[in-house]
């Protein structure tokens, strides 16, 4: 079943016509909201895709939701962590997750993809002469079945600090458009993807046979430096002493766990807007209708698979295509339904929440573990 959580910027609207996991009112704060993410990130260390999506009408607070306060600058130490949304604190739970796994076992990768005008734009592509500008991409479908951005960038990152800073690099670059609804109102769709990939155990042994073999091991332990044949000849009188005198690693210790990949999708979503309320015109028309559409694709392709359809529409949309992964299979999906408090956006806040309906009605198998328990010989 897919998670749907409804937050209202005021006011908690009562749930006497759609059923939620949870409402969160004008007194919870990120922290609190962020509990209802942190459980899904242990999936991702199972091999499973996990994707959190913001969805709502313009101004209904997504991007306060995903990223939180505007400019964390502004603030430090503890304040700055509770004014972090979504995005900047999976990233700090993952890394944490991944800190608690042998050493080098993971590796992360960031990619940042804006969907604007039903086109796929890659953020971190840099030109001929290193200035970061957003190219054009394609989604493809590999041979194994999953969606990808043919051409993406992808920076390795090795904390949830570099993740935020590569975000705020390229996040001015995001399309926005003053409306009578919102002064700086998001005209794209916003997909950070976090990879998180093991290593295989042929990798792992060789490093740690590499290791075993490094100077620094041999300088540590002087008997190291006998042949290899009398190294091997005895394995009860092996010379490489126990990790508490030394960091050499013993060449009898190999870890076997199934290498995977998987992918934390991010996502801050273009609000749904009525032309009428807007007031926008000219080419922003066109903007208008191509998230208006793209939205109801996405609507669509729940609808599909809640009803169990042969087949599900992902390519009615460059949004649900590249979405493929963590929407579809056993990925595992949680809805942020961001509402407006106030009467005059009624019908708006209706649909939004009709929405999450949708994906709360997907019903799916329970999924075994992917990846095998660690284990040393």
């Amino acid at each position: 079943m897919e998670n749907q959580t409804v937050r209202c910027k005021n006011v908690v609207y009562h749930r006497l016509f759609f059923s939620s996991s949870r409402v969160h009112g004008p007194d919870d704060s990120q922290d609190v909201v962020f509990e209802e993410v942190r459980p899904l990130l242990t999936s991702l260390m199972d091999g499973y895709n996990v994707c959190i999506m913001a969805y709502g009408q313009t101004g209904s607070g997504k991007t306060h939701t995903m990223m939180g306060s505007q400019p964390l600058e502004q603030h430090s130490g503890t304040q700055q962590e509770a004014q972090q949304g979504i995005i900047p604190k999976a990233a700090a739970e993952l890394f944490r997750l991944i800190s608690e796994k042998p050493a080098e076992t993971h590796t992360v990768e960031v990619s940042v993809i804006e969907v604007y005008n039903n086109e796929v734009f890659d953020l971190l592509a840099k030109d001929e002469q290193g200035n970061a500008v957003g190219q054009r991409r394609d989604v493809i479908t590999t041979s194994s079945g999953s969606s990808q951005v043919s051409g993406a960038t992808y920076e390795p990152v090795c904390s949830a600090a570099e993740v935020m800073q590569i975000i705020n690099r390229v996040l001015k670059r995001r399309v926005h458009c003053p409306t009578l609804i919102h002064t700086d109102s998001s005209r794209s769709h916003l997909i950070v993807t976090l990879t998180i990939s093991s290593k295989s155990p042929n990798d792992m042994q060789h490093s740690t046979q590499k290791e075993w073999w490094s100077p620094r091991c041999r300088r540590a332990n002087p008997a190291a430096r006998h042949s290899s044949d009398e190294l091997f000849a005895s394995p009860a009188s092996s010379p490489c002493p126990s990790p508490s005198h030394s960091p050499c690693l013993s060449p009898r210790h190999s870890i076997t766990q199934t290498p995977f990949t998987t992918k934390l999708q991010l996502v801050d979503l273009a609000g749904s807007e009525c032309v009428g309320m807007s007031g926008v015109s000219g080419a922003a028309l066109w903007e208008v209708s191509c998230i208006n559409r793209s939205l109801s694709a996405l609507s669509d392709v729940l609808g599909a698979l809640a009803e169990h359809r042969p087949h599900i529409p992902y390519r009615n949309s460059k949004l649900t295509h590249l979405l493929q992964d963590a929407i579809g299979g056993d990925a595992k999906l949680l809805v942020m339904l961001c509402v407006s408090p106030t009467q005059h956006f009624i019908t708006e806040s209706l649909q939004s929440l009709g929405f999450g309906t949708r994906a709360r009605q997907v019903q799916r198998f329970v999924p075994r573990r992917k990846n095998s328990t660690l284990k040393v010989k």
